[in-house]
């Protein structure tokens, strides 16, 4: 969350402009890439959705200690649901000046991956792999093999199933290269999720749970890259490929392995954490003020103070400056809420 409010400042775009060969290679991997092949940028929603997926088991444990039932967290659930999708619409409504019904924002993703990763929490793992490997593959399926003339090339962007699913659904020729129907495969990255949430919640010893972790996070990066490399399936983002999905997941599971290890077993960079904990205390608040508009409007009241200092050093400087204390503004606001107790849940 902290690098998409660094995202919504533009700061991204500026590094993309400096000559630099580190700078600009840093620019590069801060946004999305075209079409075929992975950024860094590629992984920040994965890793959204996959994290989300770790909280639930806690989430879920959590409610039980304070006294809630099965039928009364289940009720939680689907409330929550229902307003990720209602908050998630809502961001392409005002964008739009209509209604658009879209899965593509990280909310209405969530809206359906965090609940059918509800539904199947309390199923036996293997059942839960199974599960997603038998979606992986369906949707596949559904793209190799979708019967629709213009639209039955897998793999070329704007003619594909994806892409024939969002004209369907917003009523145009052409709709947006990024496909609605990525709530299916990315399903797969909530459901890991929580089977590492519950893995970490288990009563096996730290190491042992490193070592899973680090064990399937290789295996899956294995899988994903291998699909690419043998050119079975291509690692696409914006049409979440099996191959996509595989290897994104392996890079989140070993994210949260070395997390793990860095801060549960080692002790360390618990005052680094609390820098970026801040932020995702309030980690729907602050998507949905820089998404409606935040982030433009302290910008546009910095950047004039940012002139009249840095003028001399240069436009492209100003708007660097510019955009990190737009950022630095946007975190403070989230401390802001954290200091006073202030937290925006669903």
């Amino acid at each position: 969350m902290f690098l998409l409010v660094g995202e919504s400042t533009r700061l991204y775009g500026q590094l993309l402009k400096i000559n630099s060969g580190f700078m600009h290679f840093l620019g590069t991997q801060l946004e999305h890439h075209e079409w075929y092949g992975l950024h860094f940028w590629d992984l920040i929603q994965p890793f959204f959705m996959f994290i989300v997926g770790v909280a639930i088991p806690f989430a879920v444990a959590n409610r039980k200690r304070k006294g809630y039932n099965d039928k009364q967290i289940f009720r939680h659930a689907l409330i929550r649901s229902f307003l990720l999708l209602f908050f998630g619409w809502a961001l392409y409504f005002v964008a739009a000046g209509r209604l658009v019904f879209r899965f593509q924002n990280v909310l209405a993703q969530l809206a359906v991956t965090y609940l059918v990763a509800f539904l199947i929490m309390n199923k036996s793992y293997r059942f839960q792999i199974i599960f997603t490997l038998v979606v992986l593959l369906l949707i596949d399926l559904a793209y190799r093999y979708f019967p629709v003339e213009g639209f039955n090339h897998p793999w070329t962007n704007y003619e594909n199933l994806g892409a024939w699913f969002n004209n369907k659904i917003e009523g145009v020729d052409k709709a947006s290269e990024w496909a609605t129907l990525n709530f299916v495969s990315t399903s797969a990255h909530t459901v890991w999720g929580v089977l590492c949430g519950k893995l970490l919640q288990s009563e096996r010893t730290q190491m042992k749970k490193i070592q899973i972790l680090v064990i399937a996070g290789v295996v899956a990066l294995v899988i994903g890259f291998s699909l690419d490399w043998l050119h079975i399936t291509p690692i696409i983002k914006k049409i979440a490929t099996f191959s996509f999905v595989f290897a994104s997941g392996g890079w989140t599971i070993l994210a949260l392995a070395f997390c793990y290890w860095l801060i549960d077993v080692k002790k360390q960079f618990h005052k680094g954490s609390r820098f970026f904990i801040i932020v995702g205390m309030n980690s729907i608040f602050i998507y949905l003020f820089f998404h409606l508009g935040g982030a433009g409007w302290i910008s546009d009241i910095l950047h004039p103070f940012s002139k009249l200092l840095f003028s001399r050093a240069g436009e492209l400087t100003v708007g660097i400056i510019t955009s990190l204390a737009t950022w630095a503004a946007l975190w403070y606001l989230t401390y802001w809420l954290f200091k006073n107790k202030v937290f925006v849940k669903i």
